[in-house]
């Protein structure tokens, strides 16, 4: 349209920044038959659910711009959806925290042994192992 400019994402304020992400996460997510459904609070750590269109699969899903894992999504059957520039990974949070503690050092920081949570501001090359698995074309 003539009077729409597209915006540029660093600009955004980190809530609008979640948002953008949403969309551009929902939109991928649609066209694997999915359906999101944007939470105005935290439900058990997810920031929105999928439902497939086969009225059966229900998804939790913690919503990230950077690759994370925390202890208080363990066991809470989450996935996590993470976009990176333009590419989206979709991939459950217990199972990547696994590889994650096999192939780091993170369960001897005082970050994961205090706080209870790890981040990276890049995702490490050896983690694309695990989720190059679970990207979404």
């Amino acid at each position: 349209m003539k009077n729409f400019k597209k915006i540029k994402y660093s600009s955004l304020k980190p809530k609008q920044q979640e948002s953008y992400n949403y969309q551009k996460i929902s939109s991928v997510l649609a066209e694997y038959g999915f359906n999101t459904i944007k939470l105005s609070d935290d439900w058990e750590g997810a920031d929105f659910i999928a439902q497939h269109i086969n009225k059966k699969d229900f998804i939790k899903v913690q919503l990230k711009g950077r690759i994370l894992v925390s202890k208080k999504y363990q066991n809470k059957d989450l996935w996590i959806a993470l976009r990176t520039s333009n590419k989206v990974y979709f991939y459950p949070h217990d199972e990547f925290l696994e590889f994650v503690l096999l192939n780091s050092n993170i369960a001897n920081t005082s970050s994961w042994k205090v706080k209870g949570e790890y981040h990276w501001p890049r995702t490490p090359q050896r983690f694309y192992k695990f989720i190059n698995e679970y990207l979404l074309e």
